[in-house]
């Protein structure tokens, strides 16, 4: 395999396992039932004029299996804080008490489950199309080494080479899909 199919290879690899780290972090944000400080990941609140993610503005902790308290480091934001979860509308309700906000996870409803489902397809789905941009490009790159001097018969090999990449990361998304759908699922 000649050095700049090695390197398009290379970054192929890798640009596909961007794309399922990335499917990893957005599937631990999507609740399964248990109370996961990472849901808040990505909440972003007004701090004094700028956004701000909840977790650099107070302490998230879970304090059991389905409650979640966040300590403010300053009193100002609890009110902030409540706001930006509540338009988050991630279907739970912030209790604040004046020093700290509580938020208690309901049971899951059967019609919940289904919607988390579709959520969890939807960006299984997500990385699939990336995976698949990948693998489009990468072609397209070989092709362009055909046309410059690559031999045919390498090109051939390369494109099955990638082929095969493809397969194993999709193969590997709905695993993790899988995995989450029966993590939802489960009473």
């Amino acid at each position: 395999m000649s050095e700049d199919v090695k390197l398009i290879m290379d970054m192929a690899e890798d640009s596909m396992h961007r794309a399922i780290s990335h499917l990893e972090i957005e599937l631990v944000k999507i609740r399964a039932g248990r109370a996961n400080p990472q849901m808040f990941d990505g909440l972003v609140v007004d701090y004094y004029g700028s956004s701000t993610p909840i977790n650099q503005v107070g302490n998230i902790s879970v304090t059991d299996a389905r409650t979640i308290t966040i300590q403010p480091w300053e009193k100002n934001m609890l009110q902030p804080i409540e706001r930006a979860i509540i338009a988050a509308n991630m279907g739970v309700t912030p209790q604040n008490d004046g020093v700290i906000i509580r938020i208690f996870l309901p049971a899951l409803t059967e019609e919940r489950r289904k919607e988390l489902v579709k959520k969890v397809n939807a960006e299984g789905e997500q990385s699939k199309v990336s995976i698949r941009s990948v693998r489009r490009d990468t072609i397209e790159e070989i092709k362009k080494l055909q046309k410059n001097g690559l031999s045919e018969d390498e090109g051939k090999d390369a494109e099955k080479e990638v082929q095969q990449m493809t397969d194993k990361y999709i193969a590997l998304i709905d695993k993790h899909l899988a995995a989450k759908e029966k993590e939802i699922m489960v009473v």
